[in-house]
């Protein structure tokens, strides 16, 4: 099934299921869709809508066979997302690029890179960063689709025309900025100082109902 026919929603929702499938015990060999919903807070009608329009539908009785839905959705996350680079390779770019989670959601961070750098550089857990004029041809020889932004807001733009010109068509971008990206390129702002505002506004609103 081609990835547009699939929902946004579905797409966004298939990482869980995958978690919560990696985490059965071993000696499971068959999943239903009512006990998929209980466990993650779903409907059965979402989870099997979701479920088969990913991977098919599961026997009746019986559910779905827990390995093959574990392969189908890795595969359909492998094509959905393709392989990452990340552009910035200060703490944080570094960072996210030794993070080991990304892998349980089909994700493959291959590489950092930096304008700061002359030469080929590894990371802590031995993965490349490279120096940006090695950046288009690397994402020409490794089919990126998806960059990840980790340069500071003044940067960000041209780093982001950059990745648009390299084909990539998802930045994930972590700059306090709002990018200006063409039609077809889906942009994620992650603005972690946003975030904390809104732990510490939460914990201001639950003291006042205290």
């Amino acid at each position: 099934m081609k990835s547009r026919d699939v929902p946004r929603a579905t797409i966004g929702r298939i990482p869980a299921y995958l978690k919560y499938l990696k985490a059965l015990p071993p000696g499971v060999q068959s999943i239903s869709a009512p006990i998929i919903a209980k466990e993650l807070g779903l409907g059965e009608v979402q989870v099997r809508k979701d479920l088969n329009a990913v991977s098919g539908a599961g026997k009746p009785k019986i559910g779905y066979d827990a390995a093959a839905l574990i392969k189908s959705l890795e595969a359909f996350l492998g094509r959905e997302n393709g392989g990452a680079v990340i552009v910035g390779a200060g703490k944080l770019g570094r960072a996210l690029l030794d993070y080991g989670g990304f892998a349980e959601y089909g994700l493959s961070l291959l590489a950092a890179f930096d304008n700061r750098l002359q030469q080929e550089e590894k990371s802590e857990t031995g993965k490349s960063i490279f120096p940006m004029e090695l950046f288009g041809s690397f994402c020409e020889a490794n089919n990126v689709k998806i960059g990840i932004i980790a340069v500071p807001a003044a940067a960000a733009q041209s780093v982001c025309d950059r990745l648009v010109q390299n084909h990539i068509k998802a930045i994930w971008n972590f700059a306090p900025c709002v990018l200006n990206a063409p039609d077809g390129v889906a942009v994620q702002y992650e603005n972690m100082a946003l975030s904390l505002a809104h732990l510490k506004a939460q914990i201001k609103n639950s003291k006042q109902i205290i």
